[in-house]
């Protein structure tokens, strides 16, 4: 099954819009099941499909193919984070310079040595874990620890608790929960 470009790229153009207005990192697994029940019946995705796969493919292409990387590239933006730090400039640019840029998870170490990391509230551990080595390796400071879509568990005062004591334990300057 090959899709020709210019049409994977539209739908997923069209499909990362209305995740974006639905807040999709937000909404649980059943949620976004209706929303690929919804698209996959939808006569401009997956009808426009049809033309490529037999139907019964065309959710699982939808889910698998042109809406995988959503989640990722939303996260792996970093405007958001430095925004909430502080750290970019009056028109949206950087406010200071970056030495390094981290993947997995994400982050940056700017040129003053204060290091940086984001993802997901449910991989705490790993963020925290990863921004102390980095810092340390460095020899820079791990300055704050962004944790995104903290809903669920992590809105509750002694789950918040037990992950401000583990940033603390760490040297981590700032730790901030964002839904």
């Amino acid at each position: 099954m090959r899709i020709p470009e210019d049409v994977r790229s539209g739908l997923r153009t069209r499909l990362w819009a209305l995740a974006d207005d639905l807040d999709w990192s937000s909404l649980s697994w059943a949620e976004k099941s209706t929303h690929y029940e919804a698209w996959t019946k939808d006569p401009s995705v997956g009808g426009q499909l049809a033309h490529y796969m037999d139907q019964r493919q065309i959710r699982v292409y939808v889910k698998d193919t042109i809406m995988k990387g959503y989640g990722r590239s939303r996260l792996a933006n970093p405007e958001r984070v430095m925004r909430v730090l502080g750290l970019n400039g009056g028109s949206g640019g950087p406010l200071f310079g970056v030495a390094q840029e981290y993947q997995r998870p994400h982050g940056r170490r700017l040129a003053d040595g204060r290091v940086i990391a984001w993802g997901k509230a449910k991989d705490w551990k790993g963020i925290l874990m990863t921004l102390h080595e980095r810092a340390f390796e460095s020899k820079g400071t791990p300055h704050a620890a962004v944790l995104m879509s903290a809903v669920g568990r992590f809105q509750e005062d002694d789950v918040r608790a037990l992950v401000q004591d583990a940033a603390t334990k760490l040297g981590v300057v700032r730790l901030v929960w964002l839904t």
